[in-house]
């Protein structure tokens, strides 16, 4: 079975064939850096690391991914005055606490982080064409505005399937000047109440990029004139990305040949947003949730589905992560010392490939990786040292390629520090345990309660199967 993507342009599921045979170029639109993202904002980038992961990890693919930062618009202007500091600290400050939480989620870096105020030549030039082909025009009273001509372009509106008279006016730019209400701006004029650090000359007049054009220019720059995938959330459809698509295609760009969106992560039904005072912020809630944890909240619903949030969200995915935890944990005491824990991901069962080559089904993938957990754990009690370590390679290879895998050093597995601390902590429990076992024997069922919980008061979970007692730490609350 080939990789299949839901394309949202289509609307239907397509067969993933790059545009150039091992390679794949991947753009998706970043973050406003307005504020410090909640765990809205970043699904996104967990959602297309997941596609990332597997598009290297099983088949191979060279991906270049470019993920932009839009690093001035009207917010961040707005924001700056209103905090009386320059845009660019502000929206500085915000792309780092970005940055931060996308890498403790896990989440790999891109290939290419493009800032928006870093290419204005490559959007001058970009308008400059589509002037000269008819597709975009000046505000005749000079104030430096252009606009993109909707009618002047017939496919507009093809990507999200709509008729040019049913759309409502474009809100992003003063319509004076406009020869009709939905034409969109590309360059906005420089306004005497902006900062002038805020604006850059072009043959049209001095001011500042639109939030459309510098995606077009940024992917052409990065990712040539046409590339196989552009992604981003559901809400971006309309109108950044239609409007991305018809100013590439009008100026004769390729541009993208897949167009993928995830859903949001909502609260009570609403999206997560500041204005609906419902945000998580991921530097706050990785307080008090591991953020491993977070990254399997957020990578264990399938990328198209919504998420809702609620309270005992993360407790339940802390359970669930523990269960993978603890079969990886008690492997690993069986398994020969010096056994790999390095991912596999030719090991992959071919029913987690299937869920993953059918648009990505993460929770089937998942359903796949919770059976492998259960067979693993019945040969660690039946004492199938074979079978245990065939489902701990597969475990690992499967939460690799999501990447929620425990194991992976990014988690604090592997760690000297952590393995110090691990082994210190595991030999002093061993001898309680020991002692526990003795007891039990002895049928002093009374000693051996109170090892049990001496050892649960300390935050030692015991676990008594087949083949002995296991321990773990106890969940943390969320």
């Amino acid at each position: 079975m080939s990789l299949r993507l839901y394309d949202t342009a289509a609307r239907e599921l397509r067969d993933f064939t790059p545009l150039e045979p091992g390679r794949v170029g991947i753009y998706i639109c970043g973050l406003t850096t307005q504020a410090a993202p909640h765990i809205g904002h970043v699904r996104f980038a967990v959602a297309f690391d997941v596609l990332r992961r597997w598009l290297e990890g099983r088949y191979g693919y060279d991906v270049t991914l470019v993920r932009n930062v839009t690093d001035i618009d009207d917010k961040i202007l707005a924001k700056s005055a209103d905090a009386g500091e320059p845009w660019f600290a502000l929206s500085y400050r915000n792309e780092l606490a970005t940055t931060a939480a996308l890498a403790s989620l896990g989440v790999l870096p891109p290939t290419y982080e493009p800032r928006a105020t870093g290419h204005i030549p490559e959007m001058v030039t970009l308008m400059e064409t589509l002037v000269e082909k008819g597709h975009a025009y000046a505000a005749p009273d000079s104030s430096g505005d252009v606009y993109f001509d909707v009618r002047s372009f017939p496919g507009y509106g093809s990507l999200t399937h709509q008729k040019l008279d049913d759309m409502e006016a474009a809100q992003d730019a003063d319509p004076r000047g406009k020869r009709d209400p939905r034409d969109f701006a590309l360059w906005k004029g420089h306004k005497q109440s902006e900062p002038e650090t805020a604006s850059w000359p072009t043959p049209f007049g001095d001011g500042r990029p639109g939030w459309h054009l510098e995606c077009s220019a940024m992917a052409r720059k990065y990712l040539g004139d046409a590339f196989d995938i552009h992604g981003g959330g559901v809400d971006l459809r309309f109108p950044h990305h239609e409007n991305e698509q018809a100013q590439s295609h009008a100026a004769g760009l390729g541009f993208a040949n897949y167009w993928l969106h995830n859903a949001w992560v909502t609260v009570g039904g609403e999206k997560m947003s500041k204005s609906l005072g419902n945000s998580l912020i991921v530097s706050e809630i990785t307080k008090v949730a591991r953020p491993l944890t977070l990254r399997y909240y957020l990578t264990a619903a399938h990328y198209r589905s919504t998420i809702e949030y609620h309270e005992g969200s993360l407790a339940e995915a802390e359970a669930t992560v523990e269960r993978i935890e603890g079969f990886l944990t008690r492997a690993l005491r069986v398994l020969p010392e010096g056994t790999s824990v390095t991912p596999d991901p030719s090991v992959v069962p071919e029913a987690y490939a299937a869920a993953m080559d059918d648009d990505l089904n993460v929770s089937g993938a998942l359903a796949v990786v919770h059976e492998t957990v259960r067979a693993g754990n019945t040969a660690l009690d039946d004492g199938d040292e074979q079978t245990v370590a065939t489902t701990f390679a597969q475990v690992v290879a499967m939460t690799d390629l999501l990447g929620v895998n425990p194991l992976d050093p990014h988690w604090g597995h592997g760690s000297d520090s952590g393995n110090d601390v691990h082994a210190a902590l595991d030999a002093l429990v061993q001898v309680q345990l020991e002692a526990r076992a003795q007891a039990r024997a002895a049928r002093d069922f009374a000693t051996a309660d109170a090892i049990r919980d001496h050892l649960g008061a300390a935050g030692i979970v015991i676990e008594d199967t087949a083949s002995g007692a296991n321990w773990s730490l106890a969940r943390r609350e969320s």
